[in-house]
């Protein structure tokens, strides 16, 4: 096995293209600050027009939980009846298609979630939904 008496030359980093691509970038960010500015100088009055609503899309559903005890929580945040109502309204005015879904604890009393549905249905609320689990190997039928 024949040793190796000679070095390799030791590898270098080529920064010319890298040169050249900053320089291209400073370049460009030089001239479009100057087409900024020329356009700020323009007079221009902009036509107003009145306010049509959200530019966003509104949120798919808002989710109301109500808990064992009764406790209501409004996309995780606790509330009280009337302040279900007036968030529920507030984001209503904001987007008019808003829906919400009702989850209930299965073990807790209907009364909790009939209340907090009454409370979205006060709120103008049109779509409302209510969430159960399949129970797996059940019937479909009704007997």
């Amino acid at each position: 096995m024949p040793l190796r008496t000679s070095f390799d030359e030791r590898p270098e980093i080529n920064l010319t293209s890298l040169l050249d691509v900053v320089f291209l970038m400073v370049l460009f960010f030089m001239v479009s600050t100057t087409f900024a500015q020329w356009e700020n100088r323009i007079d221009l009055k902009v036509p107003t027009v009145r306010e049509g609503g959200a530019m966003t899309a509104p949120p798919a559903r808002r989710v109301v939980n109500v808990t064992r005890d009764g406790t209501i929580l409004l996309d995780r945040q606790e509330v009280t009846l009337d302040q279900l109502v007036g968030r529920l309204k507030k984001a209503r005015e904001e987007y008019p298609g808003l829906g919400v879904v009702v989850r209930g604890d299965a073990s807790g009393a209907f009364q909790h979630v009939a209340e907090a549905l009454n409370a979205c249905k006060q709120a103008g609320i049109e779509e409302l939904g209510i969430t159960v689990q399949i129970a797996r190997g059940a019937s479909t039928r009704a007997r």
